[in-house]
C-alpha cells in the first residue's frame, strides 16, 4: 500500500479510472520530500513513471526504483531537458530553491523559464506545479519567486495546474519538523507576532491526493488552486494541539513585538534541526496570512474518501510514522543548497590535486554482519562511537557558520540508502555488508568524505577499514588540513575501537 493515500487509489473504481486515464510523468526533485513520496502515488494510480535528478544513483536505494525510469538532467542545464520531457504527458514541477544563498530567484527564473520551454517543445500536455500558498499582506522573497515561477508556467503555452500549499504536516516535512521541536523543546516559549497569524495547514497525504489527480484534469483548466485543510489555526494554537496529540503538558506562549523574520529564523535554527537558511523562509511565509480564498480544485478533483485530514489527525498520523520509524523521505532528502556536488577521487573523471587521508583498521573478533550493523546504524542518535563533545562542537561550529549542523539525525534509525541525509554528512555510497562512503555536507574550506567498510577477517572475524579523505581549496584549506590533523588523531583514532567493541558485544 502506498504511503499518503492508502484509501483513495487502492479503491477498484479509482483503479478502474486510472488505467483508462494512464500518463507518462515526469517527477521533477524525486530525491526530495514531496517528489519521493509522489512517485509511488503516480504508480498506485496506475501511471507510468520516469524520474529526473541530477544525481540518478541517489534514487537506487527506494522500494519503487526498479518500477520507474529514470534520467539525469537538470533545470538549469536547457539541453539536460529535451530528453527527460521526451514523450512525457504530465510534468511535475517540485523544484526549489529553499534555503539557497545568493540570488535563488534568479536561478528560479531560469530554471522556470528553461522548463516552460522545453515542455512546450516536447510536446507535453500538462505541467503541474506545487507552489506557496498566499493571501495578502508584504510577500517575502521567496514568495515572490515562487508566485514568479507560478506565472512563468502558466505563460508557457502548456496547460498548468498551479497547487498552492501552506503549512504541509507530515513526517518529515520541515514546517512538521519545525512545528514539533519548538513544541517538544520549549515548554515556555517566547514568540514573535507571527505565532498569531491564521493559517490554513494541510496534511501531506492530501496534498499527494491533489496531486495525482491533477495528472487528469481537462486541458481547458490552467490556472492556479489553493489547497489548505479543513482548519484555519493561528500558529500558536497549533503548537497548543500538537502538545495536546503528542501527550505533552501544555505549553506556555508569550508573543513578543519585537523579534524579525531574520532573528526569529536564527531562533529557530538554534532550537530545531531545520537550519537558519532554511528556516528563514518558512518563517517569513508565516509573517502573513496563509489562508485559502478557494477550494475549486475539489470540482475538478473530488476530495478524498471521508473527507480532508484535520490539524490534529494530521499529527497524530505523522507522530505514529515517526514511532514506527516509518518515514519515507525527509526535508534534508533534498541536496542542501551549497552542498558540493564535485566528482569523487575514485570517480573516473577525478580532476586530481591534492588529497588529505586519514586511514585506520581494525581486526574485530565479531562476524562481517555484526560490524555492519554497526557501521550503518552510525549517527543520529547512535552517534559517532568517538568524543561526543567533539562532533557536538563541530556541529555547533558548523551551524554557527550557517551549515546544516548534526541535528538532521537520520530517516531511519538502523537502515540507509544512497542519498540519505546522514547528521552533517549525505550517503554517497552504499554497498550493503561491505562498504558506506558519506560526504560532508558541513561548512568546509575544501570537499571532504569519510568511507567505512567491512571485509571478511580471519577465523570468522571481520576487519573493519576507515579513510578520512579531504580535498583542500586553497591556502585556507590547507591549514585548516594541518590545524585540525590533531583533533583528528583522537576522533578518528577512537572510531575503529569504539566501533569493534560494539559489534563484538
Amino acid at each position: 500500500m502506498a504511503a499518503g493515500l492508502p484509501g483513495s487509489v487502492q479503491s477498484v473504481t479509482s483503479g478502474y479510472r486510472a488505467c483508462v486515464n494512464a500518463r507518462t510523468c515526469l517527477v521533477t526533485g524525486a530525491t526530495g520530500y514531496i517528489g519521493g513520496r509522489l512517485v509511488p502515488e503516480l504508480l498506485s494510480a496506475g501511471h507510468r513513471v520516469r524520474c529526473m535528478a541530477r544525481h540518478p544513483d541517489r534514487l537506487r536505494d527506494h522500494p519503487w526504483a526498479g518500477e520507474v525510469d529514470t534520467v539525469r538532467a537538470d533545470v538549469l542545464d536547457a539541453d539536460s531537458l529535451r530528453a527527460a520531457l521526451d514523450g512525457v504527458d504530465v510534468a511535475y514541477y517540485l523544484v526549489h530553491a529553499m534555503g539557497g544563498d545568493g540570488d535563488f530567484a534568479e536561478r528560479d527564473r531560469t530554471a522556470a523559464h528553461n522548463f516552460a520551454a522545453a515542455a512546450k517543445a516536447a510536446g507535453v500536455r500538462r505541467v503541474v506545479y506545487l507552489g506557496g500558498l498566499y493571501s495578502g499582506g508584504r510577500m517575502s522573497r521567496h514568495m515572490r519567486s515562487r508566485a514568479e515561477v507560478a506565472r512563468i508556467l502558466l505563460d508557457s503555452g502548456v496547460p498548468t495546474a498551479v497547487l498552492r500549499a501552506g503549512v504541509i504536516i507530515g513526517s518529515g516535512s520541515a514546517s512538521f519538523e519545525m512545528l514539533r521541536y519548538l513544541t517538544e523543546r520549549l515548554p515556555v516559549m517566547v514568540t514573535p507576532r507571527w505565532v498569531h497569524s491564521r493559517i490554513q495547514p494541510i496534511a501531506i497525504r492530501d496534498v499527494l491526493h491533489y496531486l495525482v489527480g491533477a495528472a487528469t484534469l481537462p486541458p481547458e483548466v490552467s490556472r492556479a488552486f489553493d489547497l489548505g485543510g479543513p482548519d484555519v489555526l493561528t500558529y500558536r494554537e497549533m503548537m497548543l494541539r500538537y502538545a495536546a496529540a503528542a501527550g505533552l503538558p501544555r505549553r506556555v506562549v508569550l508573543p513578543v513585538p519585537v523579534l524579525s523574520p531574520e532573528v526569529s529564523s536564527l531562533w529557530v535554527g538554534f532550537i530545531t534541526p531545520v537550519p537558519g537558511a532554511l528556516a528563514r523562509p518558512l518563517v517569513e511565509s508565516l509573517t502573513s496570512e496563509v489562508v485559502c480564498r478557494e477550494h475549486d480544485i475539489a470540482g475538478y478533483v473530488p476530495d478524498p474518501p471521508g473527507g480532508l485530514t484535520g490539524f490534529d489527525r494530521a499529527v497524530e498520523l505523522a507522530l505514529k510514522r515517526i514511532r514506527e520509524a516509518d518515514v519515507a523521505t525527509r526535508w534534508s532528502s533534498a541536496s542542501t543548497a551549497g552542498a558540493p556536488s564535485d566528482p569523487l577521487p575514485t570517480d573516473p573523471d577525478w580532476a586530481g590535486g591534492v588529497l588529505y587521508t586519514d586511514e585506520r583498521e581494525r581486526p574485530v573478533a565479531a562476524p562481517p554482519e555484526a560490524v555492519w550493523r554497526v557501521v550503518e546504524g552510525i549517527g543520529g542518535d547512535n552517534g559517532w562511537y568517538s568524543l561526543p563533545v567533539a562532533w557536538r562542537a563541530r556541529g555547533a561550529l558548523d551551524r554557527l557558520f550557517g551549515g546544516v549542523g548534526l541535528r538532521r539525525g537520520r530517516r531511519d534509525p538502523a537502515r540507509l540508502r544512497v542519498g540519505d541525509a546522514l547528521d552533517f554528512w549525505r550517503v554517497e555510497a552504499l554497498e550493503p555488508g561491505r562498504l558506506l562512503r558519506l560526504r560532508a555536507e558541513m561548512r568546509l574550506p575544501g570537499l571532504a568524505w569519510l568511507e567505512l567498510s567491512v571485509r571478511p577477517g580471519r577465523d570468522g572475524g571481520s576487519v573493519y577499514a576507515q579513510r578520512a579523505i579531504f580535498h583542500p581549496h586553497g591556502l585556507l584549506g590547507h591549514l585548516y588540513w594541518w590545524g585540525i590533523s590533531p583533533l583528528h588523531g583522537f576522533i578518528f583514532g577512537r572510531m575503529p575501537r569504539n566501533i569493534a567493541r560494539r559489534a563484538a558485544g
